[in-house]
């Protein structure tokens, strides 16, 4: 192996590259329920090797298209000499299946499913216990993104990426000023009518009438839903001209004037398109969503040593900003903003929300709210004549 030791890149999707993780999470949904109960909680899982810190010759990476940045990923081959292989899927749901699936025989160490997800991973024996002595670095997390309600003490994830949703809008096109949901809605059926996207995301969609309405966006109460849908159906979706995940795409293509989007992927438009003057993104008020991807270890991992490695080296703060300039997206390492600031990252502000935005996200939270969410999605696209 040593220096020559190859990436090997698999994709499902035939253009990874050109869907961004985010992108990506339009399949959320629920889907993966029926993995989950085919494979019951009392099916034996096949167990990693003991650590013994020695690390292994090879790690198999399964997490989502285009996530990484490859300089890093070369530089952990070589480093630790590794063979890696990195496999990528398209949504959580798929993530579940395969692990579901093989029952702790799926061959991959890494994974990273998202935090709001976690509690299914992990009561499904999905997930296995990290050794926080074998991750050093976890040392320098910033405390904001540790001890979190989905995973008390990280017991099974650390922080690998972290962001918010709001929109980004042409200014040339919709000239008054936009701060908040409200205001989406209304551009939507006015300036913007028939130029809009919204993500395809069931939770994402009912998140823009749930803040304007005043309700939690994790409601489960069936009143509040209702009352959600009928302004998506009846007052958005008629204006919407698609269902769209990549707001860079959306931006080069010019094929839009508003985009629900997530604060990263507008990030990469506003860095390739011809007239990043004629565009502002918005981190809506009153409230949306704080999302978080997690490092963690599949049960049955075949290469332990190999993947707490790997998440050590990941997280380190020598490394971060290689990772945040390539994905677009903070990390959770403490110090990494200023360091950001200080190197002058294009758009930066659109990495780093200000602490007044962040004072008003919500996480997200898959409840039993979620499958009236789906229903509400499906009715919005059908209203659209997107479905």
């Amino acid at each position: 192996m040593g220096e020559h030791s190859p990436i090997n890149v698999l994709a499902p999707n035939h253009k990874v590259n050109a869907i961004t993780r985010r992108a990506a999470l339009a399949g959320f949904g629920v889907i993966g329920l029926g993995a989950l109960t085919a494979c019951g909680r009392n099916t034996s899982m096949a167990d990693s090797p003991p650590t013994d810190g020695e690390i292994e010759s090879k790690l198999n990476l399964y997490t989502w298209g285009d996530y990484d940045s490859p300089d890093l990923l070369g530089q952990f081959r070589d480093e630790f000499d590794v063979l890696l292989q990195v496999d990528s899927y398209g949504s959580n749901e798929e993530l579940i299946a395969k692990l579901s699936s093989s029952r702790g025989t799926s061959g991959y160490d890494v994974v990273v499913p998202t935090g709001s997800q976690i509690d299914r991973f992990a009561s499904h024996d999905l997930l296995q216990r990290l050794d926080l002595s074998l991750i050093p670095n976890f040392s320098h997390m910033d405390p904001n993104f540790t001890d979190q309600a989905f995973d008390p003490g990280n017991e099974y994830t650390i922080c690998k990426a972290w962001g918010t949703t709001g929109y980004a809008y042409r200014t040339d096109v919709i000239t008054r000023k936009m701060t908040s949901w409200q205001d989406f809605i209304d551009a939507a059926h006015d300036e913007a009518s028939g130029r809009t996207s919204l993500l395809s995301d069931p939770w994402e969609l009912t998140a823009i009438s749930l803040a304007t309405l005043g309700y939690s966006l994790n409601t489960t109460d069936e009143k509040e839903l209702a009352e959600a849908e009928k302004v998506l159906v009846d007052e958005v979706a008629p204006n919407v001209r698609a269902y769209f995940g990549s707001a860079s795409t959306g931006m080069i293509q010019g094929s839009f004037d508003l985009m629900q989007s997530y604060n990263g992927d507008a990030r990469q438009g506003f860095n390739q398109v011809d007239n990043p003057d004629d565009w502002k993104y918005v981190f809506p008020t009153p409230s949306a969503n704080l999302w978080m991807d997690c490092w963690a270890i599949a049960t049955g991992a075949p290469h332990p040593d190999a993947a707490h490695e790997f998440i050590n080296f990941m997280i380190s703060p020598e490394n971060s900003m290689t990772q945040i300039e390539y994905i677009g997206y903070p990390i959770g390492v403490k110090g990494t903003e200023e360091k950001a600031r200080k190197a002058e990252l294009d758009n930066i502000d659109l990495i780093f929300p200000d602490q007044t935005v962040l004072d008003r996200l919500e996480a997200s939270i898959f409840n039993e709210g979620m499958a009236a969410r789906v229903d509400i999605l499906t009715e919005a696209k059908r209203r659209s004549g997107a479905a």
